[in-house]
């Protein structure tokens, strides 16, 4: 185990590497910088000299190759440098500040979504062709069809400005929670509810179920003991990316609902052309998103004891 874990975060390092030089190549070959972008959004033109100036300062009059050694060589200390767009803030100074809410926003949907996915899932299926599984199909269809952010604006409209029950944004107090949670716990549930009751389906009908109910083990226990737990394997592939997309914040989410996380500012860095912003998302991400694969693998093991990671003799 320890030498497959070795070779995973080994291999950590390779990936990183590649999605940043991918990254930094894309962001030197797309026209124009984050000067032009901030002279753009304030219709007004920068003096040639003040833009020579900036690039100099920055590093940007040097060669490719040149730049990239330098970014890795702060990276690995991860000193990611100013934000050239957030009022010359540090990236670390962002990340410190608006990370915890991106967090809090993440757990409180991972919490929410699993507990009505799994629990939708699990019912369907344990019931299938019933009220409760068609009525779960039913919904799962019906809000796959409506975009995450179209979901928000409308419960935003119908919660905040009809019935006053909620306020329509921030994150101060737990009454201004609930929209975004629920926003943003749309596509986990559907996807959790999708993937469980195909998982549990099919493990109902294994043999080994038909023989713990035929001992006359309780319903519950066999759902528990047989049913839930060998289901888990297919649930615990997709709730992996799924929790790394959710730990790195939502663009839409957070906008719409003025939540001061990360996945505002990482959104803005794209629009705005700030490199040094969307070099350390990348690298964050990437760093984030191998590390949940990690564990999911190291999951897998504890759900199947069948699942080794050594090499047989």
């Amino acid at each position: 185990m320890g030498r497959y874990i070795l070779s995973r975060l080994t291999g950590l390092i390779a990936v990183l590497l590649a999605a940043s030089f991918v990254t930094f190549a894309l962001m030197k070959m797309v026209p124009g910088g984050p000067f032009d972008a901030w002279a753009l959004q304030n219709a007004q033109m920068i003096p040639e000299e003040l833009v020579e100036m900036m690039e100099k300062k920055y590093g940007y009059d040097k060669p490719f190759f040149e730049q990239y050694m330098l970014f890795l060589k702060n990276a690995i200390r991860f000193d990611f440098g100013n934000s050239l767009y957030s009022s010359g803030r540090s990236v670390n100074e962002i990340i410190a500040q608006h990370w915890p809410y991106t967090l809090q926003l993440s757990l409180l949907t991972l919490a929410f979504s699993s507990v009505v996915g799994l629990t939708l899932g699990i019912a369907a299926a344990m019931k299938q062709g019933s009220f409760i599984d068609h009525f779960g199909t039913g919904l799962t269809l019906l809000f796959q069809a409506i975009p995450g952010f179209v979901f928000a604006v409308l419960m935003q409209y119908i919660l905040s400005v009809k019935l006053h029950w909620v306020p329509t944004g921030g994150w101060e107090t737990p009454k201004h929670w609930i929209m975004p949670v629920l926003a943003n716990s749309l596509g986990p549930i559907l996807i959790l509810q999708r993937y469980t009751r195909s998982a549990v389906a099919d493990v109902i009908r294994s043999d080994y179920v038909r023989t713990a109910r035929a001992k006359g083990m309780s319903e519950r226990r066999v759902t528990l003991i047989h049913v839930f737990k060998n289901a888990l394997t297919p649930v615990v592939t997709v709730a992996g990316p799924m929790m790394a997309g959710l730990i790195t914040g939502s663009f839409f989410i957070e906008r719409i609902f003025r939540v001061p996380g990360l996945g505002w500012y990482f959104g803005s860095a794209i629009a705005n052309r700030d490199h040094v912003l969307i070099m350390a998302s990348t690298v964050m991400y990437t760093a984030i998103l191998s590390i949940t694969y990690l564990l999911t693998d190291l999951v897998y093991a504890l759900i199947d004891p069948r699942v080794a990671y050594v090499k047989e003799r």
